[in-house]
Order: C-alpha cells, then sequence, then structure tokens
C-alpha cells in the first residue's frame, strides 16, 4: 500500500554513527540508549540495527521486556530502575541490570534475599536533582549495596548541562563525582551524547549515546554532520494539493498568513496529527522535489501549507521531507522553539517506520 508519510530509517546511517561514537569513546564501551521507542526510531528494529553496541539503556521495565521478546540478549539496563517486588523479580528472571537511585529500591533488594545475580548501577546525584544519591547519602546507599555480596555494583552519574559547552556546571559536577567516587574500584558511566561530544574530559568506563546515535547534534550550534553523524530518520511524505492563491488572499487556520503576491501554494500531507509541532514559524523550509521552500499559515492536524511560487515542477505526489536527509533536525527544531529529541520522539503511531 502507498503510504501518504512515512519516516524511513536508514539503519546504515545508525550504524555508522555506532562507528563514529566507538572511536570519540576511545576505550569506553558503548551502551546504546533505545528509551522512547528509540527515540522514535523503533525499539526492537533499532537494537537489532544496532546490535554490535556493548549494551542497551532502556528507562522502563516493559521497554526492557520488549526487547528480550525480540531475542536479544545483550547486557539491558532499566535507566529508572524497578519500583515494586513484583517488577525486580520480572527484571531479574530477565537477567536486566537495573538503575538504583533511592532508598527505596534498596529496600526492595534487600527483602528479595535469593534473588539471582544483578548488575547494579548506582546512581550519584552531582547536580541535577532528578534522580540519585546526593554525595553526602551515597556512601551509606554504597554500603548497605556492598552488604548485599550477590550482586555486580557498577556507578553512574548524569550531565544536567553537557549540551551548553560553556557552562561551568559540567565541571562542578565532574569535581562533585571525582570526590564521592575517589578511592572506589567500580565501572563507572558519566557520559551522554553531549558530554562524550563536548569538550569537557568526562571519562568513564561505559558511555551511553542517545540522540548522536540518531545522527542529530545535541549542541545549538552545531549540526550533526560536523560531528561526522548522518541522519538516521527521513519524515517524508507528498504534496496532496497544489492551489493558485491570489494576492491579498490567506492561507490556513486563522489566516495569519497573506499572500503578498499572485502565490502558488502545496499542501502537503503531514500535520500535528503525524507528530509535527504547531509551533513551527512561517518560513520553516520543507524540502519539495528537493528544493526548499517555506511553510506558510498554521500547521493543522493533516495538513501544511508551503509556498512553491515560481516553480513549475511541484504537482500531486511530489516528495516533501520535513527533516531527515537534506534538512537537519537539529535546524528544524530551531524553527519550532525546541530541541530534535522532542521532534524525534513525537513522531505519531500513524506514521509507519520503514527500515532501510
Amino acid at each position: 500500500m502507498s503510504r501518504l508519510i512515512r519516516a524511513v530509517i536508514d539503519t546504515q546511517a545508525l550504524r555508522h554513527n555506532l562507528s563514529t561514537i566507538r572511536v570519540r569513546a576511545g576505550s569506553a564501551r558503548v551502551m546504546a540508549v533505545v528509551k522512547a521507542n528509540a527515540y522514535g526510531h523503533g525499539l526492537v528494529p533499532t537494537a537489532l540495527a544496532l546490535a554490535g553496541a556493548d549494551a542497551f539503556g532502556v528507562a522502563r521495565l516493559e521497554e526492557g521486556l520488549a526487547l528480550r521478546a525480540a531475542g536479544i540478549k545483550a547486557p539491558i539496563m532499566l535507566l529508572e530502575g524497578v519500583f515494586s517486588a513484583e517488577q525486580l523479580g520480572e527484571a531479574a528472571r530477565q537477567n536486566l541490570e537495573l538503575a538504583v537511585h533511592d532508598p527505596f529500591q534498596i529496600g526492595l533488594l534487600e527483602n528479595f534475599p535469593r534473588l539471582k545475580r544483578l548488575v547494579l548501577w548506582i546512581k550519584v546525584d552531582t547536580g541535577m536533582n532528578r534522580l540519585g544519591f546526593a554525595p553526602s547519602e551515597f556512601v551509606g546507599a554504597l554500603a548497605r549495596l556492598r552488604a548485599l555480596v550477590a550482586h555486580e555494583i557498577r556507578l553512574l552519574t548524569h550531565l544536567a548541562c553537557a549540551d551548553e559547552r560553556a557552562n561551568p556546571m559540567t565541571q562542578m559536577q565532574l569535581t562533585r563525582w571525582r570526590e564521592a567516587t575517589r578511592g572506589l574500584n567500580y565501572p563507572t558511566s558519566i557520559a551522554n551524547s553531549p558530554g562524550l561530544f563536548g569538550d569537557a574530559q568526562v571519562g568513564g568506563d561505559w558511555v551511553r549515546p542517545g540522540l548522536a546515535l540518531y545522527g542529530a547534534s545535541p549542541f545549538s550550534d552545531r549540526l550533526a554532520g560536523d560531528l561526522g553523524l548522518k541522519p538516521v530518520m527521513t519524515l517524508t511524505t507528498s504534496v496532496i494539493a497544489v492551489r493558485r492563491v491570489p494576492r491579498g488572499e490567506r492561507v490556513g487556520y486563522g489566516g495569519v498568513w497573506m499572500a503578498e503576491r499572485d502565490s502558488i501554494i502545496a499542501i502537503v500531507a503531514a500535520g500535528y496529527g503525524d507528530g509535527l509541532p504547531r509551533s513551527f514559524e512561517n518560513g520553516a523550509p520543507v524540502l519539495v522535489g528537493g528544493v526548499r521552500a517555506p511553510l506558510v499559515g498554521r500547521v493543522s492536524m493533516d495538513m501544511i501549507a508551503v509556498d512553491v511560487t515560481g516553480r513549475t515542477d511541484v504537482r500531486v505526489g511530489t516528495e516533501a521531507v520535513l527533516w531527515g536527509a537534506g534538512l537537519p533536525v537539529e535546524e528544524m527544531a530551531r524553527h519550532a522553539g525546541t530541541i530534535p529529541y522532542e521532534l524525534l520522539c513525537s513522531v505519531s503511531q500513524r506514521v509507519p517506520l520503514e527500515p532501510r
């Protein structure tokens, strides 16, 4: 069946990005973060394409179970951990690694005395104040977990501002990390995508790339190509109508755009029902037939309007690319006042994924 809108997933680009990350990571091992449906790219197909990763990171138990059900045997870490005895038992049965960031989770482990050996990642909160043990609490948490001698312990933290390369908070967090872990000999993980590609010397035995795997830059002033990365998702659709709009007429809901000349407007099958943000500003580029053309009027549920005045090559069926190859998702995010993470994760369920 012919589809109007679809997200084409370039699996070769995924593998290229993993290779680029490995070079950047040096001797560190790579935990590919595939949470949130692999940032909109498809959880299981993405993990299968990234079979060369050393491990996978997901947010929640359901994601880990889906990977195991698909036959993926690589290590899988639950970045949020578990929150009940039932979840802990299931995670143990499926040999999932667990982040431990709250005393409640330590209590679950202590009350499950015959639990099989698990890999436990203690999260140190070095300043993000979201999840993790504050440095003053970390020593006690570590002691409680060390008493559970059957398990392997590793350490991690998360950087809050590494995407802002001049922000001093990253160095502050790294200083707190070094002070909290001084003298300890456990495997460690610090770097997310911006930590990996930024200027700070982050270190660690494991890196946890997410956005970079999918070929987008975590930095506002650099594109993925600047980092040696290739876009993985191309969100592509088709023109479904070509309209002549006389000078002075308005286009779309609210009539926020008025034709300043006799114009030709292409109506493209894509809208907020597909995951496009309604906040896309007038003038945001759309690749129509491989040529940039400005979006005009408001994004509606199923359609957008694009000004193709002066062109004769645009007709019903002409391809239109919203982001991806030839149109960086980072650039489109700026036109929506958001970040590429949100655009990629917001692609709706009615948009089919087409791995290639």
